[in-house]
């Protein structure tokens, strides 16, 4: 096998192309750190923060993929997922995410002490999370606080102290990602609750699902009107908003209870969309 197939093969594993949710916020918090709040700009900490992006996430999904390969090969939706399609082994996964975790310890090391002393607390909440759904039908919120920590964790990485600003992005993160994975995991509804998996359509159903999805999103647009006045934005940051609520309000027309047809349009596009001209227009106020 050639090394540019393993990468791909990697790569898929740990969904890359999903990074687009966490990452623009992440921008968000090392742009308003910098921009906003008058730290000055390191390029070596931006790097580094990228660098824990990616070490974090892809830890988080390959060990997902890991410790989900059993109910991965039973649901005809994920059969052909790399570990169950027998692309990538069990062993060579795991090593993976022990690397990736280690790479994202190692690099908070070389950021400041409190990223530091809080990596092993981010690495057990992403990690976490994939144990949640054998127990518990709030694992949506789970992944929600795992993306969650992408703002606050960049801002820390220039500031390193906390604030007001960033941890109302990452409440927003965490409202938002819930929201769309209920309607994601619409898909298994049926599959989960053969299972005994737990998660909030196979307990409450499709309808009572997008209902709470629905509240959730609500949340997630009071927070992004909360955010820009706490922090006296432009009106660039207002048309990002403007969008990006848009953009949550059109998911929730695409999907119904009785038509998971356009789900993944709903999860992938809007979502990409949603995230990317919302943090493009927040960091371009910042310069007014």
């Amino acid at each position: 096998m050639s090394a540019s197939k393993k990468v791909a093969d990697y790569l898929s594993l740990i969904k890359f192309s999903h990074t687009v949710f966490a990452l623009p916020f992440a921008f968000v918090g090392f742009s308003l750190a910098i921009l906003k709040d008058g730290y000055a700009f390191q390029p070596r900490l931006l790097l580094l923060m990228l660098l824990c992006m990616v070490f974090a996430r892809s830890a988080a999904m390959a060990f997902n993929r890991w410790l989900d390969r059993r109910f991965d090969a039973l649901n005809p939706r994920t059969a052909k997922r790399e570990i169950p399609a027998g692309v990538i082994s069990p062993k060579h996964a795991l090593w993976f995410v022990i690397i990736s975790s280690l790479l994202f310890v190692v690099t908070t090391f070389f950021i400041n002490p409190l990223c530091f002393y809080l990596s092993p607390v981010a690495l057990l909440v992403i990690l976490f999370y994939s144990y949640t759904k054998r127990f518990t039908p709030l694992c949506h919120l789970v992944l929600g606080l795992g993306l969650s920590l992408a703002p606050i964790g960049a801002y820390l990485s220039v500031t390193g102290s906390f604030n007001i600003i960033p941890l109302i992005f990452s409440f927003l993160v965490l409202t938002w990602v819930s929201g769309f994975d209920i309607i994601y995991a619409l898909q298994d509804e049926e599959f989960d609750r053969s299972q005994q998996l737990y998660s909030i359509p196979s307990v409450l159903g499709a309808r009572r699902a997008l209902n709470v999805s629905n509240l959730l999103h609500i949340g997630s647009a009071a927070l992004v009107i909360t955010a820009g006045m706490a922090g006296h934005f432009s009106w660039l940051y207002w048309v990002g908003a403007a969008v990006y609520t848009g953009m949550l309000l059109y998911q929730h027309l695409l999907v119904k209870p009785n038509d998971l047809s356009k789900v993944n349009i709903a999860f992938i596009n809007t979502n990409s969309v949603a995230s990317i001209c919302f943090a493009v227009f927040t960091i371009a106020s910042f310069f007014i």
